[in-house]
């Protein structure tokens, strides 16, 4: 793979990700502009969710019956458009459609970019490309939420919705074709998820990611309600994730590479159950601000782990498998985060209770991931 092709696949996920983690800390200053709850304006969250984990289900297979490249052209300028509609919406509604067609069109970046890696690099530099792709990610995540903090909440969605538009004229000019690839459109996801090491690793992810998106998705609404944290504030810590995660994806891929796929994953996933378990104290703030680099390199050090594994699986389920990925991941994601609001407005020393027990258990559930029993 060119390194001008592996760039454009680092764009386009940065441009998918720079409002994807500031979307929570917007929550507050979205809910006091259209005089709304919190908790109402946070279903926002879980409206891109699931129709990007629905959406991500068609987009494996799709490349094999259609060039890349086309996919990619039409997702990433219908993307951008629905950028453009949620930073001129007049009203919340308005902005959950946005919302909706952001995740249906975002949908495709990930999956793709996974089979591309897998399709044109060895195997034994898969987890440093993987690394660095999603490293790009929380770059762009980085940069949504630092500035999430000191401009109006409309210009994080005007800002992707004109790079997109960019980008989409240098996916046409620049990006090659991947006719190479396409074979017929087929779709082996019974055949794919009856092998029991698939089911085990998709199983494992839908639990990982409800438990981190049951407690990130709210991590602002926490910060805001329990410390009267200003925007900037809670931009700020919410900021430290995007931060760590750089770095975590990045050594995490190298790490999977180096130490070994699960024992990566494991070391992440310690990691979080430290984080959430602690957030139960009232800490002060550079506290919490060390917790959230915690919270941020277990995410992604699990992340990379599990990528990894996923590029190493048998070829003929490889697209299922990047598409179940993406899926699997915002389906859950978005139950995690409806889920993590009901279990907050309980209480959230009881949402991290509930979320970081859960996590811990995973730590004895690993071993499946390598031997399907």
């Amino acid at each position: 793979m060119k390194k001008s092709t592996f760039l454009i696949l680092c764009l386009e996920g940065a441009i998918l990700s720079f409002n994807v983690a500031a979307a929570a800390a917007l929550v507050p200053s979205i809910a006091r502009d259209f005089a709304l709850s919190q908790f109402v304006v946070g279903k926002m969250i879980w409206l891109y969710m699931f129709p990007y984990g629905i959406a991500a289900l068609i987009y494996g297979p799709l490349v094999r019956a259609i060039d890349a490249k086309k996919i990619e052209l039409v997702c990433i300028f219908f993307f951008s458009l629905s950028n453009l509609l949620a930073a001129l919406s007049g009203n919340i509604y308005t902005c959950f459609i946005a919302r909706f067609f952001m995740g249906l069109f975002g949908a495709s970046v990930i999956p793709l970019g996974l089979v591309l890696i897998a399709n044109h690099i060895e195997q034994q530099r898969r987890g440093k490309y993987v690394g660095i792709f999603f490293s790009a990610t929380f770059v762009a995540s980085l940069l949504g939420l630092f500035l999430s903090g000191i401009i109006s909440w409309r210009l994080i969605y005007l800002i992707p919705a004109i790079a997109g538009l960019f980008l989409t004229g240098i996916i046409y000019l620049y990006l090659p074709s991947f006719k190479g690839d396409v074979t017929g459109f087929k779709i082996n996801y019974f055949a794919a998820l009856g092998d029991k090491r698939m089911l085990f690793i998709f199983a494992y992810i839908f639990v990982i990611s409800l438990l981190y998106h049951g407690i990130q998705q709210w991590l602002g609404v926490y910060f805001s309600d329990r410390f009267g944290f200003s925007q900037f504030l809670i931009s700020a810590l919410i900021t430290l994730t995007s931060l760590s995660g750089i770095f975590g994806e990045a050594f995490g891929g190298v790490l999977a590479d180096r130490f070994g796929r699960i024992r990566t994953a494991n070391l992440g996933v310690l990691l979080m159950v430290i984080s959430a378990l602690l957030l139960i104290l009232k800490l002060p703030f550079v506290l919490l601000a060390l917790l959230m680099i915690v919270w941020g390199l277990g995410w992604t050090f699990n992340h990379a782990g599990i990528s990894t594994v996923l590029t190493d699986l048998p070829r003929e389920f490889l697209n299922e498998a990047a598409s179940l990925n993406s899926s699997v991941r915002f389906i859950s994601g978005g139950v995690g985060a409806a889920l993590g609001g009901v279990l907050m407005q309980r209480g959230f020393s009881v949402g991290f209770v509930v979320f970081g027990v859960s996590l811990a258990a995973l730590l004895f559930l690993s071993k499946t991931l390598e031997s399907g029993r």
